[in-house]
């Protein structure tokens, strides 16, 4: 007898295997021909908003699981706030500036960099963040996070750069800012400043004394 004649299964549409690396870009294409992430945010629209600032991750290479995990549990938030009739409006972005990309370039190049002017290799940075800006916006889109991904902030592009030195004026003109001496870190190795978060100091053990006062 064959057994599975026996079992009142359900009958549907839906194929018996997965098969990921097909139906994954097929879905994708869909989302994007559909306009799905512009009709979810013109139905909520007029709503009460909900901003979600996108911290950017550094445009200088595959997204890695940390990567995966920020933007996944960032999603997850998005979606949630959309389900209940919030405003959504995700804008992802990244940070074109920084050691990282340099580092990555200064590889890239070798020797040649000590024969560039300093505007060449910053207009070489600038071409590998964009690069990597797509590459990793891609990869986004297959965790299936929604987003403006066709208009994400840059922190290279002309207006946000004219916007910080517009917020920098202001602090100079409310007479916010001051003038003063402070040690800056010097990578001899990156020939580079280091910012605070990127220096790693050793261990070290330093004599300790243990003194005994009287309480009332």
């Amino acid at each position: 007898m064959d057994y599975k004649e026996t079992l009142n299964l359900p009958k549907t549409d839906f194929p018996m295997r997965g098969n990921l690396p097909r139906r994954e870009p097929e879905l994708l294409e869909k989302w994007q021909q559909s306009g799905l992430n512009d009709r979810i945010d013109a139905t909520n629209n007029g709503q009460k908003p909900f901003i979600l600032h996108d911290g950017p991750p550094y445009a200088n290479g595959h997204i890695h699981m940390g990567h995966a995990l920020n933007k996944v549990l960032k999603d997850i938030i998005v979606k949630s706030k959309r389900m209940q009739g919030h405003y959504v409006p995700y804008v992802p972005g990244w940070d074109c500036h920084g050691l990282p990309i340099e580092l990555m370039v200064d590889k890239k190049l070798g020797k040649k960099k000590r024969e560039m002017s300093k505007a060449d290799f910053r207009r070489l940075c600038r071409d590998y963040a964009a690069e990597w800006v797509k590459i990793q916006a891609d990869e986004f889109k297959r965790l299936g996070i929604f987003g403006n991904w066709d208009n994400p902030y840059l922190t290279m592009a002309p207006h946000y750069e004219a916007a910080t030195a517009r917020e920098l004026a202001r602090l100079v003109e409310r007479g916010s800012l001051f003038k003063g001496k402070k040690p800056i870190h010097w990578c001899s190795s990156c020939v580079t400043a280091l910012a605070e978060a990127e220096v790693e100091y050793a261990d070290h053990s330093s004599p300790s004394i243990y003194v005994k006062f009287p309480f009332t």
